[in-house]
């Protein structure tokens, strides 16, 4: 019966276009002798050993052909051809939604279909969120402890060169979703928000890559908006003038300390990162930073200070002279 239905399609693709009884007698063929067949026989069947209990993978970029033989490949449906054949009765060969399709029971081929073009995914999806100014390793973990199939290790490697670049958001994936597609989601998350400033980064005329370090600094050192341009104008003047940054919060990212636990042997660490040692802006972001850190390290606040600290409540003090800053070290920072 298949091979002759496809003779029969296959004659009418041929003659359509040129003879309009053929059309007819295609149409009333199908309506009233091949449909009812079809429909009681195979769009209500579902295969024996249907996999209960598990999810399909519809990956992007696959073909229609491609993800009929998978289906059937994984007993989801008896016949690539039928599924193939609802897809285009539904014209729905360009609607098809990529995504995971979870299938808590068996269902037919036509509910499949419909499924596949609506792009029900019937997966409740899992909110996460990622908070600004965590680094790509903290982000692994947050990850790992909500989602079954993600790999730590995977999103590290695949995360080496994009730490500052993954934007903090709230985010809703699959229970099965994976490193790949998060890593994904969230650079396309940061691109979106940073083509929103691309007109403020090219005013600035520093590139993206000092833009983010900065940002990236700005978000572990300040809480506010009005704290985070000041040291925004801080870190900057201190470039400008070949002073180093001197900030604690890269050594987050050399040995895990802050500010309160460093050590003067910490402070001569020879890394990189360790801006005491190391003139100008580390060599990658230190973290992921969120909105209004970006946007001070765009839009600095001009002022006469050039020191700054964090008292253990958080609040920041200023400093226009380096004894000045010893004054506040003495008063917010020694018991």
């Amino acid at each position: 019966m298949k091979e002759r239905l496809k003779r029969f399609f296959q004659f009418y693709k041929n003659k359509k276009s040129t003879d309009p009884i053929v059309f007819w007698i295609f149409h009333f063929t199908f309506l009233f002798l091949i449909f009812p067949v079809f429909f009681y026989s195979v769009a209500l069947k579902t295969p024996t050993n249907f996999p209960s209990q598990s999810i399909f993978n519809l990956e992007e970029g696959k073909s229609l052909n491609q993800i009929a033989i998978e289906l059937q490949e994984q007993n989801f449906v008896k016949s690539t051809f039928w599924l193939k054949n609802m897809v285009i009765l539904f014209r729905g060969e360009e609607k098809i939604k990529t995504g995971e399709y979870f299938f808590d029971k068996p269902e037919n081929t036509l509910k499949i279909a419909r499924r596949l073009i609506k792009g029900e995914f019937d997966l409740a999806p899992i909110k996460v969120t990622i908070h600004e100014g965590l680094n790509i390793y903290e982000i692994a973990e947050i990850l790992d402890n909500r989602f079954p199939k993600f790999s730590k290790e995977q999103f590290i490697a695949l995360t080496k060169d994009k730490e500052g670049y993954l934007f903090p958001d709230t985010y809703f994936f699959t229970p099965n979703t994976q490193a790949p597609n998060i890593i994904n989601v969230m650079e396309k998350n940061f691109q979106v928000k940073i083509d929103e400033m691309k007109e403020e980064i090219e005013s600035s005329n520093r590139p993206l890559r000092d833009i983010i370090k900065m940002a990236s600094i700005i978000e572990t050192e300040a809480r506010t908006s009005e704290s985070r341009k000041i040291i925004s104008g801080i870190l900057w003047k201190r470039i400008e003038i070949g002073m180093p940054l001197q900030v604690d919060v890269t050594f987050k990212y050399i040995n895990g300390k802050n500010s309160f636990n460093l050590t003067n042997d910490d402070l001569k660490i020879d890394s990189p990162y360790n801006t005491y040692v190391y003139t100008g802006l580390p060599p990658t972001p230190i973290a992921n930073p969120g909105l209004d850190s970006i946007l001070a390290a765009i839009n600095p606040t001009e002022t006469d200070y050039l020191f700054f600290l964090a008292d253990k409540t958080g609040e920041t003090h200023y400093a226009s002279t380096f004894d000045e800053h010893i004054d506040n070290k003495k008063t917010f920072l020694i018991n």
